[in-house]
């Protein structure tokens, strides 16, 4: 595809004029570039309608001379990013001639109205506007849609009652909670907070063994551990395992057993372009990649999708051979992620036992692996169940009961709230997917932690448990943890300067705001 234009004949002294406010010697085709960019970067979309409103009489720039071949693709990846267009799109060229003459004209403009502004004024601030957008761009999170997902998940329509605890003293009466009773409720969202060694996670075990069984094994869970267990601690888990049937992954010693890319739609193109931008931009997301790696990576999951037939996904190795193709014997940080990930064999689709989601899953990340590929396969993960289930029909409300698929358990979750870009997910996550009969379990060692300055995921959380904590002198963090007046906050500062090792207040419905109990932990259960 060849790309040469004129300028509008308007924008040919304007071309002479903006050039000579450079150094002697530059070049009108430099000048060409500046406008390109300055346009896009004033967020300028133009229709197909559009293509003819300036006329072809001015300035001619040829292909060769235009971009030259060192940049001639990174220009046209503005372009499809732009416009959210594949590299072989006949509108390509009249998208630059546009972005061009539109650009110049806002120069000239710009220049005409300020004389003492000078081009290394105009440059310099432009390229710091740029670089702040490139800090702060903004990834849709969205579901994409796949009208060829056969993913079948059964879900549970009863009332699941969970005992989450004893009262203290002589009359130890067990605590009951309707975990899924819509008029007590309005999601199935758990927080708990507590400092290590109080018995967090010894409760969320036991949470999680009680909803499979009052579920009759309807509903499944994933627990998400991106610290990752030692073999000491894997003695101490192996009843867990075995009682609720979860199956252990360490990964990398263990593979997840499924391909990350399989939520997105292989066959409906449209959505398949949506699927992988969503796939691209969560790999450059939580590593830290930028814009022109984020277009290599979209060019080899394209291509690798191209070679594969339709309903069939690509594997990370198959996308690392497209990627090596196309930065040759340049090796940067995207190189090193895909190649980790694809060497660590981190995923490997196993279609002999189905889809995960309908088996319990312990998934450990070992501290092995780098923080980008942590991080990375953890937001994969969540990014596919969540994808998923909301591909699927919501859950049924019956008897005052919300049908329940899932459980989704995040370990260590203030490692997650550490970062606005961690956090986005979440929150969306936590909004949308209670619908589809999907439950939310948050462990945090703190409660400050949970009320970030955007968003209070707390209060997304109806169900909240307040173990033993560093920060339990803040009575207003408490407060908000809990969703507590000031009133029932004072009751709770009382209770929380005597809790014991495997004690907690709650604000669950069914027991006194602010009193403590004794949770129930697996390895004392029955």
């Amino acid at each position: 595809m060849q790309i040469n234009i004129r300028t509008s004949e308007a924008n040919q002294d304007i071309v002479r004029q903006l050039t000579a406010k450079l150094s002697a010697g530059t070049k009108e085709n430099v000048i060409a570039r500046i406008a390109l960019g300055y346009s896009l970067q004033n967020g300028k979309k133009f229709s197909t309608s559009e293509f003819n409103i300036y006329d072809s009489k001015g300035k001619e720039y040829k292909d060769h001379i235009l971009f030259d071949e060192k940049y001639r693709d990174f220009y046209i990846a503005l372009i499809c990013q732009h416009y959210g267009i594949y590299k072989t799109d006949d509108n390509i060229p009249r998208y630059i001639k546009l972005h061009i003459d539109h650009g110049l004209l806002l120069m000239d403009n710009l220049f005409r109205s300020n004389n003492n502004y000078t081009f290394l004024d105009f440059l310099t601030e432009h390229l710091d506007k740029g670089i702040s957008m490139l800090d702060t761009v903004k990834v849709s999170l969205d579901a994409v849609k796949n009208n060829n997902q056969n993913i079948e998940k059964t879900y549970f329509s009863e009332p699941i009652r969970l005992v989450v605890g004893n009262k203290v003293g002589l009359n130890a009466d067990e605590i009951i909670l309707n975990f899924n009773n819509t008029v007590e409720y309005n999601n199935n969202h758990i927080a708990i907070a507590g400092s290590s060694g109080t018995g967090k996670t010894q409760f969320a075990l036991h949470l999680l063994q009680e909803i499979s069984e009052k579920a009759n094994h309807h509903v499944n869970f994933i627990y998400l551990d991106f610290k990752g267990l030692k073999d000491d601690d894997l003695v101490e888990f192996q009843p867990f395992f075995e009682k609720t049937k979860a199956q252990f992954i360490n990964a990398p010693k263990t593979s997840f057993p499924v391909n990350p890319l399989s939520f997105i739609d292989s066959i409906n193109d449209v959505n398949k372009q949506m699927g992988i931008d969503k796939f691209v931009d969560i790999i450059c997301k939580y590593s830290n990649i930028g814009i022109k790696q984020r277009g290599k990576l979209r060019e080899a999951t394209n291509e690798a999708f191209i070679a594969k037939r339709p309903g069939e996904y690509p594997s990370f190795s198959e996308i690392n051979e497209q990627l090596l193709e196309i930065v040759g014997d340049k090796r940067d940080t995207l190189t090193e992620i895909i190649d980790e990930l694809s060497r660590y064999n981190i995923f490997k689709e196993d279609k002999k036992t189905g889809n995960f989601l309908n088996q319990n899953i312990y998934l450990s990340l070992s501290g092995n692996l780098s923080n980008s590929v942590r991080f990375t396969s953890l937001f994969l993960i969540v990014n596919y169940i969540y994808n998923v289930f909301m591909n699927m029909e919501s859950t049924p409300t019956e008897n005052d009961c919300r049908a329940m698929r899932y459980i989704l358990l995040i370990d260590e979750a203030h490692v997650i709230f550490k970062e606005r870009k961690y956090q986005d997910i979440l929150e969306k996550i936590l909004r949308e997917i209670r619908s589809k009969g999907v439950s939310v379990v948050l462990l945090s060692q703190g409660i400050e932690e949970f009320n970030q300055p955007t968003f209070d995921f707390s209060s997304m959380c109806e169900m909240s448990f307040l173990l033993d904590v560093k920060d339990k002198t803040n009575a207003k963090a408490i407060n908000k943890f809990l969703g507590f007046s000031d009133k029932d906050g004072t009751k709770a500062y009382r209770s929380l300067e005597k809790i014991q090792k495997g004690q907690a207040i709650s604000n669950i419905k069914e027991f006194p705001k602010g009193e403590l109990f004794e949770i129930k932990q697996f390895y004392n259960s029955k």
